[in-house]
């Protein structure tokens, strides 16, 4: 009788080591929105393929949901700028600073493109940083 019971025993202790549940997890509550946000570096083109490109920029932390987008509204004309391009992100609470990175897809070679950047939380709500108009070139 003895050894069915250290059997199971054993079981339950690998099972609640291997597989730890949420009510044991620490959880971290949203950080407090940053009053102000304000891009520090960039945006600039981190690289361009004659199809694609990635923008790069870094903003003090704005807090909120860990879970943010990087955004960038672009187009071929300064004042169209009629499409959008969102990558996810992590924040990282004990961060001052947030690196951003935007990938845009099916570029034509050869063209200026102009854009903006912002970033936003994963329910849609922008933290208020817009960058000035910038341009690149595919190749």
């Amino acid at each position: 009788m003895k050894k069915p019971l250290l059997v199971l025993a054993i079981t339950l202790t690998i099972v609640v080591l291997l597989y730890p549940s949420r009510a044991g997890a620490q959880l971290i509550s949203p950080a407090k929105r940053e009053a102000r946000v304000q891009i520090t570096e960039g945006p600039e083109l981190e690289s361009a393929t004659d199809t694609g490109a990635i923008i790069r920029w870094t903003s003090n932390n704005p807090g909120g949901t860990d879970e943010h987008f990087a955004v960038a509204h672009y187009g071929t004309s300064p004042t169209a700028l009629n499409q959008t391009a969102k990558s996810h992100i992590r924040l990282n609470q004990t961060h001052s600073y947030t690196v951003f990175r935007v990938r845009l897809d099916d570029l034509k070679p050869q063209t200026t493109y102009y854009y903006v950047v912002d970033s936003m939380e994963a329910d849609g709500t922008s933290d208020g940083v817009k960058s000035a108009v910038k341009q690149f070139t595919t190749h």
